[in-house]
């Protein structure tokens, strides 16, 4: 286990194009993303939206205006995954993964290093006039650990530039409440957590449904809003939707119908 506790960098919405993502982050934050920019080793470009306490929240897409580059790495965040596509064109933008900083003097890359088999490779990257480094694994994939991963375990991130992403965003009175991954195995997924001092900042459950990332936060005029929702807490919500509706259907049959009106007679008329 590391001595180095990691602090949460962003979080990663994905999305088909990057108007798509940002038009779902306004609508459900009521508030517009701000430029962010191309990523030319990924082909990739994104928008951003600042989070309290130094982290923000990341819209990333595919950028369609890339350079062709030879050889080209895939693309992180499993956008080139045909799997991935079809969840994006199917269920428009979401939650897919988080990132979490590794903070000098504790050297990613160094890290990396002696522990291969946990930590995947890292990637120099750079937009506009930030540098980075972040762990990638070679086929674009998701981090994993012993086959678990699915985006619920975090990439790491190293940043070269002495200011965070986050100091240069506009303010948005934004917070993030909680965060939590369901997973099958999510003994795995704990293991590596705790592995990397990564544990304080996710809350692990074991899932029966598909992995997912949830995610609350604090909006500025003190409603919580929820992206990601678990197998459980659909299930959840489609049974209350049932009882719901049986509970107005034995209302409606208990309550006795109104006699019909009847009208009163109708004075005679002169011929």
């Amino acid at each position: 286990m590391t001595e180095h506790r990691l602090k949460l960098d962003h979080l990663v919405i994905a999305a088909r194009t990057l108007e798509e993502g940002a038009q779902f982050v306004a609508g459900k934050f009521g508030v517009e993303t701000a430029p962010g920019g191309a990523h030319p080793l990924m082909r990739t470009h994104n928008r951003l939206l600042n989070l309290w306490g130094g982290a923000y929240l990341e819209v990333i897409a595919i950028d369609p205006e890339a350079a062709s580059v030879n050889s080209p790495p895939p693309r992180l965040f499993a956008l080139d995954d045909p799997a991935m596509q079809r969840r994006l064109e199917e269920h428009g933008p979401q939650l897919v993964h988080w990132v979490a900083r590794v903070e000098r003097p504790k050297s990613l890359v160094r890290w990396r290093e002696q522990y291969p088999e946990r930590i995947p490779p890292v990637a120099a990257m750079s937009r506009g006039g930030n540098t980075w480094g972040l762990t990638v694994p070679d086929d674009g994939a998701f981090p994993a650990w012993q086959g678990a991963g699915e985006g619920v375990l975090p990439s790491l991130i190293q940043w070269d530039t002495p200011r965070h992403p986050s100091g240069a965003l506009p303010e948005t009175g934004i917070a993030l409440r909680s965060l939590a991954g369901f997973h099958p195995d999510a003994a795995a997924i704990s293991g590596q957590l705790a592995w990397l001092g990564a544990s304080h900042l996710m809350r692990v459950q074991a899932t029966s449904g598909a992995p997912v990332l949830v995610a609350q936060f604090d909006l500025p005029d003190g409603t919580v809003l929820t992206l990601g929702e678990s197998a459980e807490q659909a299930r959840a919500r489609e049974e209350e939707a049932q009882q719901a509706a049986k509970r107005r259907r034995v209302k409606k049959t208990e309550t006795p119908e109104e006699p019909e009106a009847t009208q009163p007679d109708s004075p005679d008329t002169p011929d």
